[in-house]
């Protein structure tokens, strides 16, 4: 008999039960009771058992670009509700916070675990290194061995690619490295670090390809070009395998790169049927409600794909095309060209949440996909600039290595 179930006089599987169902917050507060409820909660069954009972699509982890970097976290409720003011609350109050003392952006976000990338560049060399960081106990992971290239190198800094993401066979977080086209090698080398090891390991080489290059205004929210994580796979857009910098390529002819986490293997996969033969605007991948999406710019609409079934190609289906001209009492539109998706409803998809962070002062949109109509917009009144998103779910979910409680870099 175990210590904890010498003192209780519940069995302490039932104990798990109930404490499972509990917010975050409560549950680290019983670590300080004694030993034993430390042991219990701090157990790999019971944060995964609280995972699982935890509920989805509540909350928003927002950056911002401004100071250095920073976050807050959001209610999505109130984001909705009122969104200009919850977000000047935050910024008011707790934003931008910055435990780190130092510059960082966000690579991805997992199951309450945030993928934190830090980078330092030379005249010669470019150095990156990660830490995985939970805001909810405030545990992190020491630093990941460093990794660094030469930018002579490359033809250009989108060659290298970084990507966050999940193996739920192994059940460890990694983080992918693209060593794309080294030295004009027309190569891919695929690397990975698993969150406690201590060094990168090479796991597959395939064809090197073109990302599609992320506009200036969103290079900030990650490196510089994010894999996107859905159902075990981290995914890149990427220009068809013929393609050279003189072709005129158009959204159809687009792929998408997808790299298996517990197969180590790569494919690609089209684009949506539907989509049209246009030229390529400010196309980016995302995730919805755990699907892969793409969002893309044309002739002044704004439209949303979303692919329901990741492993059928046949999936897509269009969420939202957003005409620009219906909306003219709301914005014009020049407005109205820095469009992102940030959030949809989690029980269907009659309304998602926008940013727009084309002008200076951004704003969010609320936007009902079955009417059709633009149902609230409000702009910041803080002086602050982009605004980027992520789906966050609060857990006990710990680093793989962890610093003192607390620690501060």
């Amino acid at each position: 008999m175990s210590y904890f179930q010498s003192s209780c006089l519940l069995p302490e599987d039932m104990i798990m039960e109930i404490l499972s169902w509990l917010p975050v917050k409560d549950v680290v507060r019983l670590k300080c009771i004694s030993k034993g409820w430390n042991h219990l909660v701090s157990d790999s069954a019971f944060v995964k058992l609280h995972l699982l009972r935890s509920p989805k699509n509540t909350h928003i982890l927002l950056t911002f670009d401004t100071r250095g970097g920073g976050y807050a976290i959001a209610p999505v409720q109130d984001l909705l509700d009122n969104p200009s003011s919850t977000v000047e609350t935050l910024l008011r109050n707790d934003f931008p916070y910055n435990p780190f003392n130092r510059s960082y952006t966000v690579l991805g976000v997992l199951n309450g675990l945030v993928c934190l990338q830090f980078s330092w560049v030379d005249d010669e060399f470019e150095h990156h290194w990660f830490h995985m960081w939970n805001p909810a106990t405030r545990a992190m992971s020491i630093d990941s061995p460093h990794i660094s290239f030469d930018h002579s190198d490359y033809k250009d800094v989108f060659w290298f690619m970084f990507g966050f993401g999940y193996d739920e066979w192994s059940d460890t977080y990694q983080v992918l490295f693209l060593d794309n086209n080294k030295n004009e090698s027309q190569e891919l080398k695929v690397r990975v670090w698993s969150v406690g090891d201590t060094c990168w390991r090479n796991t597959s080489i395939c064809d090197a390809f073109s990302t599609i290059i992320c506009p200036v205004s969103r290079v900030s929210r990650g490196s510089v070009s994010r894999g996107i994580f859905v159902s075990g796979t981290l995914n890149w857009l990427a220009f068809p395998k013929s393609y050279s910098y003189s072709d005129n390529v158009k959204m159809n002819q687009l792929e998408i790169f997808s790299y298996h986490l517990k197969e180590e293997t790569c494919r690609y996969f089209p684009m949506p049927d539907g989509i049209l033969e246009i030229n390529v605007c400010e196309p980016e991948l995302e995730v919805l409600k755990g699907c892969l999406c793409l969002s893309h710019h044309h002739e002044g609409n704004f439209t949303v794909w979303l692919k329901r079934e990741f492993n059928h190609e046949k999936s897509w289906s269009k969420l939202l095309t957003l005409r620009y001209e219906d909306h003219y009492k709301y914005l014009s539109r020049d407005f109205l060209l820095e469009l992102w998706i940030i959030w949809m409803c989690e029980d269907d998809d009659d309304f998602v949440l926008l940013a727009n962070r084309y002008i200076d002062k951004p704003d969010l949109i609320r936007y009902n996909t079955r009417d059709n109509r633009i149902d609230r917009r409000e702009l910041y009144k803080h002086e602050s600039s982009n605004i980027f998103s992520y789906d966050y779910a609060p857990s006990l979910v710990f680093p793989h290595v962890e610093l003192p409680l607390g620690y501060f870099l």
